[in-house]
């Protein structure tokens, strides 16, 4: 008998890779200025939604054990229709927005080292996609390798920086007196579960799986319970060495800064280096694994019948990705772009658990588990999709264009090229 590549220690690190790349940098200070020296809540919050979420998705892949993940569960749930196929293509649009946010995280971190001009910010951001594109194109093997190193130089720092600034923090901007009103707490949950974003791709590594039954759901607690202890950790380690005025000015890069009151300027620069390994390890991880091989099922159905991917047909997604991401890169801001790429993410697993009720009885879960998955999800795509009324009205009009689109490319492609996603028969 062959063994499989994944035992529980291997799914639990690999989970703990993907959730530990681009979100924390991203989400800690735009997070911060929204929640203040309470947004280690959030990270909380978010955690037990990234729980909820998880343990649904984890009962699905055990009994539908697809390399698909989402989108064979979205086609089991709701079956062979237009509406599982656009939810398929918005989960895919999903993790498109979220490499662009992240390719604009590290130009932000990048520009750091010039000056925080917005033409620098795009040049790196744009300049990075298409590396690691034509990386993806020509072979991504030496960076596929690599990714054992980057993961954990960017856990080490981060842990070597959240020890050491724990035992410097400055208490008075940790009291009670400097706490913002509670609903930016409540406004912050649905950024900070975008940092949880990556604890999917446990449920992909299934057909791998050495006892998915006894290891999948296991291997998912464990991930995102360790991860969100590291969160609420740095999160209270950057807002205990950072004034709130100065979350605010830095939010797109605070947790470099966090580490120079602490580190000097070294540290800034140690942490925006790290900053930029784990936003190119991330945006090279998703371009190969979702934005390539995801666009190619989406487009030709063929996910669930043999998993055979041609290269040419490969190739051509993977373009077509770029080219969806460069202008979001170039006309969006990082709060913008992560923001929607948040909702939308909130949304697609919410509606994957909505299916997962059609499937109970086959998947075995608890019911009352599922309802809260659901509740929490909408819930948060909601208020957060009311905290920005005020500030970016433009994030709901996005989500409608996110949508529609996504419906009428499965109309176009279903009714005109005659291609329906078919689900795993088992």
């Amino acid at each position: 008998m062959v063994k499989k590549a994944f035992g529980l220690w291997s799914a639990v690190f690999l989970g703990i890779g993907s959730m530990v790349g681009a979100g924390i940098f991203i989400v800690i200070g735009q997070a911060g200025a929204m929640a203040g020296n309470i947004v280690w809540l959030s990270f909380v919050f978010g955690g037990i939604i990234a729980l909820l979420s998880g343990y649904s998705l984890a009962k699905l892949a055990i009994r539908y054990q697809s390399r698909g993940g989402i989108v064979e569960y979205l086609t089991q749930g709701f079956g062979e229709n237009v509406f599982s196929g656009a939810m398929g293509i918005m989960f895919y649009l999903s993790n498109i927005i979220a490499i662009a946010a992240v390719a604009k995280s590290f130009g932000t971190y990048a520009s750091t080292f010039l000056s925080n001009d917005n033409m620098w910010i795009n040049i790196f951001a744009v300049g990075i996609v298409v590396v690691f594109g034509i990386i993806n194109l020509i072979g991504a093997s030496i960076v596929a390798k690599s990714e054992n190193i980057i993961v954990f130089l960017k856990l080490s720092v981060l842990i070597v920086f959240t020890i050491v600034t724990l035992f410097n923090i400055k208490p008075a901007y940790l009291a009670l007196s400097q706490m913002p009103p509670i609903s930016g707490m409540f406004f912050a949950i649905g950024i900070t579960f975008f940092a949880y974003q990556g604890f999917s791709v446990i449920t992909n590594t299934v057909e791998d799986m050495e006892n998915p039954n006894k290891t999948m759901l296991k291997a998912m607690f464990i991930a995102i319970l360790i991860v969100g202890v590291l969160y609420i950790l740095t999160s209270i380690a950057v807002l205990g060495n950072l004034p709130l005025s100065e979350i605010i000015k830095t939010k797109d890069y605070a947790l470099a800064q966090a580490a120079e009151p602490m580190f000097g300027e070294i540290g800034f620069k140690i942490m925006a280096i790290t900053a930029l390994l784990a936003t190119a390890s991330a945006i090279n991880a998703t371009l190969y694994a979702v934005t390539d091989i995801g666009y190619t099922m989406a487009k030709e159905g063929s996910l669930p019948k043999v998993y055979e991917y041609h290269i040419y047909n490969s190739f051509e997604g993977l373009i077509v990705s770029i080219f969806i991401i460069i202008p979001l890169i170039l006309f969006f801001n990082l709060s913008e772009i992560t923001t929607v790429a948040a909702i939308v993410m909130l949304i697609v697993q919410g509606i994957t658990h909505i299916g997962h009720l059609n499937l109970i009885k086959e998947t075995k879960a608890k019911k009352w588990i599922v309802l809260l998955a659901i509740f929490a999800m909408f819930s948060v795509a909601g208020i957060t999709l009311y905290s920005t009324y005020h500030t970016s009205p433009q994030i709901g009009y996005y989500l409608l264009v996110v949508l529609g689109f996504s419906f009428i490319l499965e109309f176009v492609l279903r009714y005109v090229n005659k291609r329906v996603i078919l689900k795993q028969r088992r």
